[in-house]
């Protein structure tokens, strides 16, 4: 123990350092050490980051937000898919040249086949020939769908695999496949169409 001239300060006998009083527990004494300087700068750079962040996110603005950048990503894609279901799309037509129904077939013999046969009389996919939707019955629809899937029934999204033209091709496609009878058709599945 070191005798100063107002008190006395008890000192550890392994590194020297002051311990301090009223700071005991389970027979350990509590140091009073400094930080190590790097973590001490550490936190001063953080608090200075917290600042410039606040700063730049929501006092002059300057920065976006992850929500803003979110946004504005899906409003640059959003024309790389030309339609999906709504009231904005409701007035596009199926194409019905025959070379745009001849690559849609192409396309739909090459991937749509496996879960919906050749005549889309429906396997793992619903029968595509009745007049019984799960998904809707416009050709917006049935472009919706594809482009956009629905995992939870097994349709996986086709717009990365698939352009735009060609999303149209095999949708018109489909369209003609509403109304025909090929043999073993799966049971109609969803609401009727109107």
């Amino acid at each position: 123990m070191e005798i100063n001239d107002k008190k006395q300060v008890e000192k550890d006998e392994l590194t020297g350092d002051p311990i301090l009083t009223g700071h005991e527990y389970d027979d350990i004494k509590e140091l009073d050490n400094r930080l190590p300087k790097w973590w001490v700068w550490l936190f001063i750079i953080t608090i200075i980051y917290a600042v410039v962040y606040l700063f730049l996110f929501d006092v002059i603005k300057v920065a976006p937000h992850q929500q803003d950048e979110y946004n504005k990503e899906m409003a640059v894609a959003q024309p790389v898919v030309p339609a999906t279901a709504g009231p904005a799309d409701s007035t596009l037509a199926p194409l019905t040249d025959p070379s745009s129904l001849e690559a849609g077939k192409v396309i739909w013999d090459k991937s749509c086949v496996v879960c919906h046969l050749a005549g889309g009389q429906g396997l793992v996919g619903p029968n595509l020939t009745d007049t019984f939707a799960i998904h809707g019955c416009r050709y917006a629809d049935v472009i919706n769908i594809i482009t956009v899937g629905a995992p939870e029934k097994g349709m996986i999204s086709w717009k990365t695999q698939l352009s735009a033209d060609q999303i149209r091709q095999v949708s018109s496609f489909v369209m003609t496949l509403m109304g025909t009878n090929p043999p073993n058709p799966k049971a109609p599945q969803g609401d009727p169409c109107k």
